[in-house]
C-alpha cells in the first residue's frame, strides 16, 4: 500500500499474535496487517472473531494517537467499540484500517474496517478512544 510504511516499534501483543502496525502519516491512518494462518483460525476454519476485534481495536487506537503524533505513540484507551462481522476471513493477509471521524481534545471517534487480500470487507467497527494523560498512564 503506497504511503504506508512499517515504522512503528512492534507492540508486545502484535508480536504475540503476529501482526504488524503500519502508519500512513499523511492520511493519519494506522493499518494492522495479519498474515492469517491456521493458528489464527477458529474451530470452523475461519479467522477468530477475537483476533478481528483486536486488530480493529488496535487500528482505531493507534489512529487516534496519530492525531497527536505521527508515530502513534501517545496513549489512548478504548472507551467503546462496536463491531459488525460481515464475512468470514480465510487464511491469507487481512488488513484493518482506522480513520478518525470526529472528536475533540481528549475523545476521538474512529471507524475501522478489515478487508481480506482480495478487498472483501470482513468486519467494520466504530469506536471512541480517550487520550490518557501521562499522570494517568503512570498510576
Amino acid at each position: 500500500m503506497s504511503g504506508t510504511a512499517p515504522i512503528r516499534k512492534p507492540l508486545p501483543l502484535a508480536r504475540l499474535i503476529g501482526f504488524r502496525v503500519e502508519l500512513d502519516a499523511e492520511k493519519k491512518e494506522a493499518h494492522c496487517v495479519l498474515d492469517a494462518a491456521d493458528i489464527h483460525m477458529n474451530r470452523h476454519g475461519v479467522l477468530h472473531g477475537g483476533l478481528i476485534s483486536t486488530l480493529l481495536d488496535t487500528a482505531g487506537g493507534v489512529t487516534a494517537s496519530m492525531t497527536v503524533d505521527d508515530d502513534g505513540l501517545t496513549p489512548f484507551t478504548t472507551v467503546s467499540l462496536n463491531i459488525n462481522f460481515v464475512a468470514p476471513a480465510l487464511q491469507g493477509e487481512v488488513r484493518a484500517v482506522g480513520r478518525v471521524t470526529g472528536g475533540g481534545r481528549s475523545l476521538k471517534f474512529v471507524t475501522a474496517e478489515m478487508h481480506d487480500h482480495q478487498g472483501k470487507l470482513i468486519a467494520s467497527a466504530t469506536g471512541v478512544f480517550k487520550r490518557v494523560r501521562q499522570t494517568e498512564a503512570q498510576t
